[in-house]
């Protein structure tokens, strides 16, 4: 079943708008968390959506804009680096979906969501491993939210270019650990997560 055939499948049970849903952000060291809900029309097809994490970059953006231009509803949650200290970046996450939902104009009459429950949304919700691979609604929904959450580092890569945010977009990679040693965590950098307190610095 490819991922168009199945939301048509969740049409045909009676559900006609279906929300997708997924995030960006879960496992950076700096910056929000970011969540996305869309809403496709039933039979769309968009070339080349899938999964945003097998996207290229450089594909992101055209297709952001198709499913900007083609989506009936499209709604971005996001949840900051100080929310993530305080609440955890599990809760966090499940508040950015439901920012994401909330933010809709159309109420979905379900929701996919990838892996995660929201306890807090009263609505029929499916929660499916790896739904970015099997659902082209959330596929579209994770593309949003990567897009989104990737802008929003560039702009703070101009804040602290010495990070190099526009890079690594705050992941934990090899060059974004040496500048964290290097200059000390900056004010957008997650102090709870294990890697930024391992360096016993004075925040």
């Amino acid at each position: 079943m490819d991922i168009y055939q199945h939301d048509e499948a969740f049409r045909a049970r009676g559900f006609k708008f279906i929300a997708g849903i997924d995030e960006a952000g879960r496992g950076p060291l700096a910056g929000p968390v970011v969540a996305a809900a869309v809403i496709l029309p039933a039979y769309l097809r968009i070339d080349g959506l899938r999964d945003s994490k097998i996207v290229p970059e450089q594909e992101r953006a055209s297709l952001f804009r198709d499913i900007l231009t083609s989506s009936l509803d499209i709604g971005v949650g996001i949840v900051e680096h100080d929310v993530i200290d305080r609440i955890n970046i599990l809760q966090a996450t499940r508040l950015a979906m439901k920012k994401a939902v909330a933010d809709l104009r159309i109420k979905p009459d379900a929701l996919i969501i990838d892996a995660v429950t929201l306890p807090a949304v009263s609505l029929k919700q499916f929660s499916i491993i790896k739904a970015d691979s099997k659902s082209a609604s959330v596929a579209a929904a994770s593309l949003i939210a990567k897009y989104s959450r990737d802008m929003i580092m560039l702009r703070y890569h101009s804040l602290y270019p010495e990070y190099n945010f526009r890079k690594h977009k705050g992941y934990c990679t090899e060059e974004h650990l040496r500048l964290l040693a290097l200059y000390g965590p900056c004010s957008i950098h997650r102090k709870s997560f294990r890697k930024v307190m391992d360096l016993n610095l004075p925040f």
